[in-house]
Formats: C-alpha cells, sequence, structure tokens
C-alpha cells in the first residue's frame, strides 16, 4: 500500500474537458442507469455532477493506483490503517462488520451496555427521568444526531446532550431536569478530556447542593479508559468501556450511543446497527463501479482537487436530519483536514473542503442567494425523505420536497435573461440527491455508515491518514499554558486579551 503525493491518474483527469450540466442528459442519455445507486433503503443520484464516462474511468484508475481495495481490507482486518499512531480503526467492528476478535469484542461489550440499560428500566440506580449527556466532540455530536432524529418514535428519557464548557450550556441543559431523578452519563475515550470534565464535575456539584444522596451512583461512564473513571470516583458496574481503536468521531456504535439506546429503547439501537452494518458490506464486497461511498468521494475529489472548488454544502430538507451538518463538520472536516500524506509528504492541491449547510427550506430563504448567484460555486448536496416525519396535512411534506427537488433542478438549468442580468442565474452548478425511503434507525445508520466509508475513500484517494487529529492539540496546548503561568511569553494582541478578560491571571 502506498500513498504518492501527485498520483499520474490524477493529472490524466484534470486533463479531461468539464462537461456541460445543461446539456449533459442528452449526450448521455443513459445517465441515471449509471450514476443513480440504490442501497437499501436510500437512493444515490449523482447525475446532476459533472461526472463523465472518461471521469468515472480516470478515478478508477486512481483508485487501483491509490490501492483503495488493499486500504479497504486492511480497515476491515483491523490492521493499522491509523499508521501515525499505530492504530486500527474499528469503528464497523461495533457493528459487526471486520476483524472476527475485534467483533466479538464489541458484542461483549454491548451486551454489558443492555444489562445496564435493562437494570437502570428495572429500577436499579432508583427512579430516572432525565439522562444528563456530557461529552465534546464526537462523543457529543453522534448520541445528539442519533436522538434528535428518531426521538419522534417515542423517546422514553428527558435526554439532554452537553458539550459545551460555556456554564450557560448546562446551566439551560438542567433547567427542568429534577436532580434526584437524573442519571448523568460522561462519554470520554481518556476520561481526561478538560470540558468534559469540568461540566461533569458541576453536574455533580449541582447534585450535592439539591441533597441527592450518593451523586456518584448516579454516574455512568463511557469511556475507553475504565481505570481514570475508577479513580474518579464511578463504580467499575457502572462503566461502559469500548475499544482504544475506536474513535472519537466514529464511536456513536459504542457505548458512546448510551444516551440513545436508553432514551430510543434497545431495540431501536439494534437496528441502527444494522442499517450501519448493511452499508459497511456494500462498501467492503461491492464492486468499485458500483459502490457508493467510493463513486461519492470521486464527486468529491473532482470538486475539491480537481476543480478547487473549497466548500461543499449540505442540506437537509428534513427536520429530523437538522444536526446532520454539524456532525459531517466534524467527520470530514477533523478526519481529511491534513496537510501531510501518511509518509509525512506535503499534500499536492487542496484536501478536505469546508462543509457547511443547514436545513431547507429554511435555507433558501437565507444562503441559496449565493448558490445560484454568487461567484463563489460550491457542491451542493440535498438529503430528503420520501416519508415524513409527523401525521400533518400532506401538503406540508408535499411543498418540502417540490422545494428540494427544484433547488436541483435549477443549479442545473439557470436561466438566461439578457436584458436584466440581476435577474440572470448561470446554471451549470452541481449537486447530489440522497433520498431515504424515512428517517428510520436502519436508515439512519446506513446514512451515517455511507458518508464514514465516504470519508475514508476520500482520504485513500488523497493518500492521507483520516484517523488523526493532532490539528486541535496546539491549542489545547496553549489553553492548558495560560491557565497554568498566565500572560507571559505571548504575542501582545493575546497578552492583552488575558489582561482585559482574565485579569493577567
Amino acid at each position: 500500500m502506498t500513498s504518492p503525493a501527485q498520483p499520474s491518474s490524477l493529472a490524466a483527469i484534470a486533463a479531461l474537458p468539464k462537461a456541460d450540466l445543461k446539456s449533459i442528459f442528452t449526450t448521455d442519455t443513459d445517465r441515471l442507469s449509471k450514476l443513480v445507486l440504490s442501497q437499501g433503503p436510500i437512493r444515490f443520484d449523482w447525475s446532476k455532477t459533472h461526472l463523465t464516462d472518461d471521469l468515472l474511468a480516470g478515478f478508477l484508475d486512481l483508485a487501483q493506483e491509490q490501492d483503495f481495495a488493499g486500504w479497504r481490507d486492511a480497515l476491515f482486518a483491523g490492521q493499522a490503517v491509523n499508521n501515525s499512531e499505530g492504530r486500527a480503526a474499528e469503528h464497523p467492528a461495533e457493528r459487526g462488520e471486520g476483524n472476527a476478535d475485534s467483533v466479538a469484542h464489541a458484542k461483549m461489550l454491548h451486551q454489558r451496555m443492555r444489562g445496564l440499560v435493562d437494570a437502570i428500566e428495572a429500577g436499579a440506580l432508583g427512579e430516572v427521568r432525565h439522562i444528563l449527556h456530557i461529552g465534546i466532540g464526537g462523543s457529543a455530536l453522534g448520541p445528539k444526531l442519533i436522538v434528535d432524529a428518531l426521538d419522534g418514535d417515542g423517546v422514553r428519557y428527558d435526554v439532554a446532550i452537553v458539550s459545551n464548557v460555556d456554564g450557560t450550556a448546562l446551566e439551560r441543559a438542567l433547567e427542568g431536569f429534577d436532580p434526584h431523578t437524573t442519571l448523568i452519563a460522561i462519554a470520554s475515550k481518556t476520561f481526561t478530556t478538560s470540558e468534559t470534565m469540568l461540566n461533569a464535575a458541576s453536574a455533580i456539584n449541582w447534585m450535592v447542593e439539591a441533597g441527592v444522596d450518593d451523586p456518584y451512583g448516579k454516574v455512568i461512564a463511557l469511556t475507553a479508559a475504565p481505570e481514570k473513571a475508577m479513580e474518579w470516583g464511578v463504580d467499575e458496574t457502572r462503566i461502559l468501556p469500548f475499544a482504544e481503536s475506536v474513535g472519537g468521531r466514529y464511536s456513536l456504535w459504542s457505548s458512546i450511543g448510551f444516551p440513545a439506546a436508553m432514551a430510543l429503547g434497545w431495540d431501536a439501537f439494534e437496528s441502527l446497527l444494522e442499517g450501519a452494518a448493511a452499508m459497511d458490506r456494500h462498501f467492503r464486497l461491492s464492486p468499485l463501479a458500483e459502490n457508493a461511498p467510493l463513486i461519492a468521494a470521486f464527486v468529491d475529489q473532482y470538486y475539491a482537487r480537481v476543480q478547487g472548488y473549497q466548500t461543499r454544502a449540505l442540506f437537509a430538507y428534513d427536520e429530523r436530519l437538522a444536526l446532520l451538518p454539524s456532525y459531517l463538520q466534524q467527520l470530514e472536516m477533523e478526519s481529511n483536514g491534513k496537510s501531510v500524506t501518511r509518509d509525512n509528504q506535503p499534500v499536492v492541491g487542496p484536501t478536505a473542503p469546508i462543509t457547511w449547510g443547514g436545513v431547507g427550506t429554511d435555507a433558501q430563504h437565507a444562503v441559496f442567494q449565493l448558490l445560484h448567484q454568487g461567484t463563489v460555486i460550491s457542491p451542493v448536496e440535498f438529503i430528503a425523505s420520501i416519508e415524513p416525519g409527523h401525521v400533518l396535512d400532506p401538503a406540508h411534506h408535499r411543498a418540502l420536497l417540490v422545494n428540494c427537488f427544484a433547488q436541483g433542478a435549477a443549479l442545473l438549468r439557470g436561466k438566461e435573461n439578457a436584458d436584466d442580468p440581476a435577474r440572470a442565474y448561470p446554471g451549470n452548478r452541481p449537486s447530489t440527491t440522497i433520498l431515504l425511503d424515512d428517517v428510520t434507525p436502519e436508515a439512519l445508520g446506513a446514512l451515517i455508515a455511507f458518508y464514514e466509508h465516504r470519508t475514508f475513500a476520500n482520504a485513500v484517494l488523497m493518500g492521507i491518514n483520516p484517523f488523526d487529529q493532532f490539528g486541535v492539540e496546539l491549542g489545547k496546548e496553549i489553553a492548558k499554558s495560560i491557565e497554568a503561568d498566565g500572560a507571559t511569553g505571548f504575542d501582545p494582541s493575546t497578552m492583552a486579551l488575558i489582561e482585559l478578560a482574565l485579569g493577567g491571571e
């Protein structure tokens, strides 16, 4: 397995002419059969992108040159694909796909979690009506997305998920919570994450001040460092470990998903895992030319690396998926926002674009002006569901879907207006549509796994490691230095800010 900084096949791709989207369906009459793919409860439509037969052939050459199949096999075999830290990346094992020993270990840990869920439901920890989940990054974004997306199926507990160290976030989360019937879940891979542990300490103080007997007895630890949790004061019986080889932004399938399992029920959590496992099998076994995550990565590579578009917009035309853009920001930008290859050579050209987005139809009245007529071109991804998430007048959902499909058509077609250029639309702007049968646990699991594998496929095509995140460390180190030493040795601007806001402490 190699990772050249400038694959020769990428240069060949860049030399190919850019297709005209306005006429592409005329010149390629069987386009839908080639660029629309259904996998389980999800339909992927890349026909409104600039992919042509020649580009697809070129990207398949790139995948072969970058040994995509070898890296994919290594991922599922539990090999050290995270080479900078010497670790495997075994989130698929949490879904039952991967190295046999790792799969067996994950199943054992899931049974441990299910046993605790059953015990809590049976009253082993007293009455529980509220769950306060404290984490940050992947330890919060994943559970928050799942609970928010699926809460229409009947959430059984009030769930608040807190990540920000700003005390306002914790105060707001605790409003309406009874400390005597609240369970605290602390999610931290190392159980040393400073923001998480500060929030956890404040939550314990909130219970103490309310006169709760044995506040630590109401704490569940979700961690890859159980010994640290025990040192902090959590009893071993209430620690739910997960494997060191499961990265934070890939961890919602592990015990980090505990609040979702509690709120939605174990059957829903298992369906989430099963949906993801089906996408794992598709990614692992499908021919490259019919592989949804890889084809999506081809689109990403074309626009980011060949055309130089610096952003990718994602719009969920379903309120249940409102948090998906935020979730994908971390998944994609923390994974692939790198500047060196696996062998520490500079990456030639761009890597991950900036992921941004929002919810339709709100976004149409906010940012679509730029997408249709602005000078910054951003590939757009639309996500929608055939079935609505409500029982109101079907006109609501029809209007939602009509707007979603109309926006993709408008970006493609454009509109000429020689007499009034301010009312002209250039068109020829790409979009992808992902259509779910419904936002069910199975479909959501498959969708998230699709994005995980797409992120990995992009990394392989660029020759980078998507599983480390050293770029977040320097700011943490400086923050610790300020806490320990005060305003010494920094630039004048930083020192002045510390003096003004912290009194030079």
